[in-house]
């Protein structure tokens, strides 16, 4: 009954919310994104909005509006071939294997044997082999996303390198027309009062030519720009608007006669309302007998100034402190996307060919390393500045001038935010964000710090709105002070302003959250050795652990769950001890034993010292069995299930060093025999050992199906066991373990840039392109301590705390 009325709850929530407000569910379990098989590397920096263009070529997802997705493929977004030999036109094709009712009057049909796609993000590879003309054309696509890179990295652009072979023993003269409609395939595109306009620039000695697309939208309006570099023996020429809704024949016959466009002068006249428009660029050039020549495109877009769904406040993207927020940035952008892209690569290379040509390291996990990464921009990422009135009161609120570094830090790095999931709209749930948080602090460890800056203004403030969440039904704050959020707001709302969209539950008494943020601390402190940091998140650290021993109702030093959804499974209850929850208890123990050890705070250490000595025993007594730690101590049916998640704790720990000598926590001998454990009942007696780990499993190998997540694979889940295993020694294992993953989601399910949270072994999948896979990262982070590789010090420097 309870069941069935909470999801009453969620029907008539869900049909108010989307049939009455037009607003999009936070979590639509009624109207899931339908999967299509059909996505290759997004382009754009960081925080700017994303482009996806699928692996044959088309632009088939959206993400310019914050955390707002559209999944059309544009028709008339193309790139399209004209090959001259001696005068003549030998060869005019679209690089598409589409057969549209569009358009008609344009080649289609492109043969798809005659085509190859490989993708390593942030960039990707397409080759066509021209039938018959014996000439190759590779497309190089490239985006700024650069480790370290705070400037280049949130740029919205993608530049479209295309390497022409000439196999012929003749010159053939080459063009590259790119074709882009005015809009993203969604109404308002024909919404009216759209317009383009022809652009050249020359600065520094470099000339680049092309279109500006400009998107009239009363919400959000956007400029985009194709364009491509004009140097010695290249031509650039255009069309600055035709109808993509009709034959295209204009367009078709005005590059057939002579490899060029008309290349009109002035603006083109406002559309009406009902009309769409598009715009064309062609690059051409000579390539001789034998020869090699390359031609550069680039595309651009330029939405400087965003409002989120409730429209409150103006937000300024991160880009434009480098190129202004007036709306005309387009140029400049497309200008220095095509003169700097160059320099991108070589960085791109410098961070990847070590562990490409690293031959231990297996192919498929350099794919899942990088190509994982694609979340860090396709994930309805925002980027913002802070605006430039804004004060410190304005950031910290009420409670928050204990965080005397965080204004000048997010002054000068701006406001990091990543949704749970595209499906999933919440910005930086931040159970999930524990797992993925690794590739945010090894490749942009400021955009981590931010983030956590903003989490803890967060924890030391609270909003006494009172809300009635939809599973269990009570009314109860929307926030707590000194308890962490579960996110920072959904973007059809206002992130950072109104907190928790999570209405299932009410997350003021999960048992992870608070650990995961002093784990996340401390870790993020061993890799970056911020001390201003670590001194002004220590007081937060106190006070969220204080909120935390209210859980320890029995004062044995170990926390015990409520028998209610209170951590991220919230789907599969816990009662009582539990390893998952139990096990991030004592590591964030640990840590606090750590960062009072080198903040010199005598007292607090001696606390937390005391605590972790009666948690260890209370831990071991009642959780382990002999072979590995019991899902919980509850004594029930599924207490003694296998969680492939148990050494959660133990993985952080290991991480920063913190698994050794006077700072073992687990016995060492018990969290081997844990992992061989789980390797051989979640992994190797599931699915064959093809499919990874699987949450539960029963001991006597049959997977745990006591609740909806207990049988199901997290990938993110997999690969943090996968970092554990390597951590302790279990390498072949732990590659074998992410493996299955890996080859489930790119390879079986084609899943190829849209990594779910979850799928079952019946192919079965839930909330495609997820956060938690990042977790790829502390792969390589346990890789690289295992090398000997990792930037951290084995033991960090004591530095006095500050009165």
């Amino acid at each position: 009954l309870s069941y069935l009325s909470s999801l009453c709850r969620y029907f008539r929530w869900w049909f108010r919310k989307t049939r009455i407000e037009k607003k999009s569910a936070f979590i639509d379990l009624l109207c899931a994104v339908p999967l299509q098989q059909i996505y290759g590397c997004p382009l754009g920096g960081i925080g700017g909005g994303t482009i996806t263009r699928g692996w044959r070529g088309e632009f088939c997802r959206w993400q310019l509006n914050p955390g707002i997705y559209h999944y059309e493929t544009v028709i008339a977004n193309q790139f399209t071939v004209c090959l001259r030999c001696k005068g003549q036109t030998v060869y005019q094709q679209v690089l598409s294997m589409e057969r549209p009712s569009t358009l008609q009057g344009w080649n289609w049909g492109y043969c798809g044997h005659y085509a190859f796609y490989h993708a390593l993000y942030p960039r990707a590879w397409m080759v066509y082999e021209l039938p018959g003309q014996n000439v190759v054309l590779t497309c190089r696509q490239v985006s700024p996303v650069i480790p370290h890179d705070y400037k280049d990295s949130s740029l919205p652009v993608g530049v479209f390198v295309w390497e022409v072979e000439n196999g012929r023993d003749e010159d053939v003269e080459v063009s590259i027309m790119f074709s882009l409609q005015n809009g993203m395939g969604a109404k308002e595109d024909r919404s009216g009062g759209h317009w383009n306009e022809p652009f050249t620039l020359q600065k520094d000695g470099e000339l680049v030519t092309g279109v500006l697309l400009h998107h009239c939208t009363c919400v959000n309006p956007f400029t985009l720009a194709i364009s491509a570099r004009e140097k010695a023996g290249t031509g650039v020429t255009h069309l600055t608007a035709f109808n993509p809704a009709g034959s295209g024949r204009e367009v078709w016959q005005d590059l057939l006669q002579d490899g060029r466009l008309d290349s009109p002068a002035g603006k083109s006249s406002l559309t009406e309302k009902g009309e769409v428009t598009a715009a064309a660029v062609c690059a051409s050039c000579r390539v001789p007998a034998r020869g090699h020549r390359t031609l550069e495109l680039a595309l651009a877009w330029d939405m400087p100034c965003v409002h989120f769904g409730s429209k409150e406040k103006l937000h300024l993207r991160r880009y434009t402190r480098f190129f202004g927020s007036g709306g005309d940035a387009a140029p400049a952008l497309s200008h220095y996307a095509l003169t700097h892209y160059e320099e991108w690569e070589r960085k791109i290379e410098a961070w990847q060919n070590p562990i490409l040509e690293n031959s231990q390291l297996p192919s498929w996990y350099k794919s899942a390393l990088f190509n994982e990464l694609y979340f860090m921009t396709d994930g309805g990422t925002v980027w913002m500045e802070v605006p430039p009135d804004c004060c410190a009161e304005d950031l910290q609120g009420p409670a928050g001038a204990g965080l005397s570094h965080l204004f000048p830090f997010l002054r000068e790095y701006g406001r990091f935010a990543y949704l749970e999931g595209q499906e999933y709209r919440m910005y930086n749930t931040y159970d999930v964000h524990f797992y993925a948080s690794f590739a945010l602090v090894m490749l942009w460890p400021k955009l981590q710090i931010s983030l956590q800056y903003d989490i803890a203004v967060t924890v030391v403030n609270e909003d006494v709105q009172p809300r009635q969440y939809l599973i269990c039904g009570q009314t109860a704050q929307v926030k707590l002070k000194n308890v962490v959020p579960h996110d920072i707001g959904d973007p059809g709302d206002e992130p950072w302003q109104r907190v928790n969209a999570y209405l299932m539950h009410n997350t003021a008494d999960w048992k992870d959250l608070n650990l995961k943020f002093v784990l996340q601390v401390y870790r993020d402190y061993y890799l970056t050795r911020d001390t201003l940091y670590l001194r002004d998140m220590w007081p937060v650290c106190q006070a969220v652990m204080e909120s935390e021993l209210k859980f320890d109702t029995d004062n044995d030093g170990l926390i015990e769950n409520g028998g209610f959804a209170d951590q991220t499974y919230d789907a599969w209850v816990v009662h009582g001890a539990s390893a998952y929850c139990g096990g991030l208890w004592l590591a964030a123990v640990c840590m606090m034993c750590k960062m009072a050890e080198v903040l010199g705070d005598a007292e607090i250490q001696q606390k937390y010292v005391d605590i972790l000595r009666k948690g260890k025993e209370a831990f071991e007594r009642l959780l382990w069995n002999g072979k590995y730690y019991n899902y919980d101590s509850s004594g029930s049916h599924a207490s003694r299930s296998i969680m492939s998640d148990q050494c959660a704790g133990q993985w952080f720990l290991g991480a920063c060093g913190l698994d050794r000598g006077e700072f073992e926590v687990f016995p060492k001998s018990h969290v081997i025999s844990a992992l061989k454990t789980i390797f051989e009942k979640n992994v190797l007696s599931f699915a064959g050992g093809t499919m990874g780990a699987v949450n539960g499993m029963r001991p006597d190998g049959v997977p745990d199906t006591s609740s909806v997540q207990s049988n199901e694979v997290w990938i993110g889940v997999v690969y943090a066991l996968a970092a554990t295993m390597i951590q302790e020694g279990l390498v072949e294992e732990g590659f074998r373990t992410a493996e299955g993953c890996y080859r489930t989601v790119w390879e079986l399910m084609g899943m190829a840039f849209q990594t779910p949270e979850a799928y079952r072994e019946k192919k079965v999948y839930r909330s495609l392109a997820y956060m938690r896979p990042l977790s790829i990262w502390s792969m390589q982070l346990a890789l690289e301590r295992q090398a000997g590789q990792a930037s951290a010090p084995a033991q960090p420097t004591q530095v006095p705390i500050q009165p």
